[in-house]
């Protein structure tokens, strides 16, 4: 299995990669089905059904709605996420659906849109959509969003192919273990190896266009977070804080991280906060690796960039390649969807990333990055998934912007020792593989256990 830097971090919509994103494609590549087998024309009614954590908490996490607009031919890299409502009140009253964007069909949102409890094999995020014609079914497919916004189809699934990627690379690496017997080998730093990995895909200018595009979106996703105010959408009333928090730290002047830890840590803060409440709003940003995590990684870089006076393009460049390096081994080897391994998933995955970035820009040997990414994850272990009233709003925001600050600690905390430590960063993957496997399904983003319900009672 290869996995790109690309595929871990991806342009798309809020609020979820999973419930959000990976429904969205699943619904476009459906509807290019059709019209590459030229049934387009002949569809005259669409269904679509929801499993498992999909059906769950999907209405929260707008599961439904991306469905809906990736039927219509949109995809969540180039949707506008303004235009998203408007459509879909276009809908609801005309009962008609372009299918592709150009075939009209009647679609019944309460007939065609149908909320299953049980769950489908291979993974807890499922969906069926099927197509029928005048003489009854025309086509159908079974998708599994698995995490992140990668898909797979029922053949795909049912091959074991959860990913289809088989690109040979120059440093293949499955564990930790041999990624640190690489390094050593070629004398190589993380981030070097994963450049000569990434090459086996594009350029050396495409991968780092392509990453200072990245960066680009996750600054215009903190940007768009620190000027919107008000009330998130879906009915908890929660407030967003970013803004407000903002104008706070600028009246405090340019704030120094070595003589101000306390303002510096609220700087991580305001950074995580502001695009997992542009998250929660449906908003533009990017998975990383997934969009319920999507603030911490960001978080640390701005940190960095913000109060380090020598930080450059080449430093984003190499954070983002050295964090990729631990995503690819949860991904690998556990999970990073929080409706297969709970929080820990997403979260964890992401403050281990986040660790792993930036002890590569500030000068980590491998050995002290897999130290930092292990105290990352290691922390983070048996976190629950169990968002209240299915949106990704309480604990989902707040939790970022903690785990953003862990990451930085962890960092710190490996630069002071040597890279050896007690237990390994693979050993603890196996762990969060494992500890998922046992957790309840109830506290895996279904919302039907832990602070969802404590919040229902209270």
């Amino acid at each position: 299995m290869a996995i790109s830097v690309f595929d871990l971090f991806k342009i798309g919509i809020g609020p979820s990669s999973s419930h959000t994103v990976g429904p969205m494609r699943a619904a476009a590549l459906f509807a290019g089905a059709l019209r590459e087998r030229r049934l387009l024309e002949r569809v005259t009614r669409l269904e679509v059904n929801l499993y498992g954590s999909l059906s769950a908490t999907g209405v929260g996490h707008g599961t439904d709605r991306a469905v809906i607009m990736g039927l219509m031919g949109e995809w969540p890299d180039r949707v506008d996420p303004l235009q998203i409502s408007p459509r879909i009140a276009a809908l609801l009253e005309s009962g008609e659906l372009p299918l592709d964007g150009t075939h009209r069909l009647a679609f019944d949102w309460v007939r065609d849109m149908r909320l299953h409890e049980q769950s489908l094999p291979y993974h807890p995020n499922a969906m069926t959509l099927v197509a029928e014609g005048e003489a009854g079914e025309l086509y159908r497919d079974t998708f599994y969003s698995v995490g992140g916004g990668f898909v797979v189809d029922a053949e795909q699934a049912a091959a074991g192919q959860l990913d289809q990627d088989h690109t040979v690379l120059p440093y293949d690496f499955s564990s930790a273990d041999e990624l640190l017997g690489l390094c050593r080998r070629h004398g190589l730093r993380v981030s070097e190896l994963m450049l000569a990995n990434e090459k086996a895909w594009r350029s050396e200018a495409q991968i780092r266009s392509g990453l200072l595009l990245l960066w680009q979106a996750m600054r215009d996703c903190v940007e768009a977070g620190l000027r919107h105010e008000g009330v998130l959408p879906g009915g908890l009333n929660v407030k967003r804080r970013a803004a407000k928090l903002h104008r706070s730290l600028q009246e405090l002047g340019k704030p120094n991280v070595i003589g101000s830890t306390l303002s510096a840590m609220e700087w991580v803060n305001l950074f995580a906060l502001a695009v997992n409440e542009e998250n929660a709003a449906g908003g533009r940003m990017v998975t990383a690796p997934t969009n319920g995590a999507a603030g911490i990684i960001p978080a640390v870089l701005h940190y960095y960039m913000k109060f380090n006076p020598q930080a450059c393009d080449e430093d984003v460049v190499d954070y983002l390649l050295a964090a990729a390096a631990v995503g690819i081994l949860c991904k690998k080897n556990a999970s990073i969807s929080g409706a297969e391994v709970g929080c820990q998933g997403e979260v964890g995955s992401a403050c281990a990333m986040a660790a792993a970035g930036l002890a590569e820009v500030l000068g980590a040997t491998p050995e002290q990055l897999e130290n930092a990414a292990e105290i990352g994850l290691e922390h983070n272990l048996g976190l629950t998934c169990d968002p209240v009233g299915g949106l990704v709003q309480v604990p989902c925001i707040e939790r970022n912007a903690i785990a953003a600050v862990k990451a930085i600690n962890a960092a710190q905390m490996a630069l002071r020792g040597d890279g050896s430590h007690f237990i390994s960063l693979d050993r603890v993957i196996r762990t969060m593989r494992d500890t998922g496997a046992d957790m309840h399904d109830k506290y895996k983003e279904t919302s039907r256990g832990g602070l969802a319900v404590s919040a229902i009672e209270c």
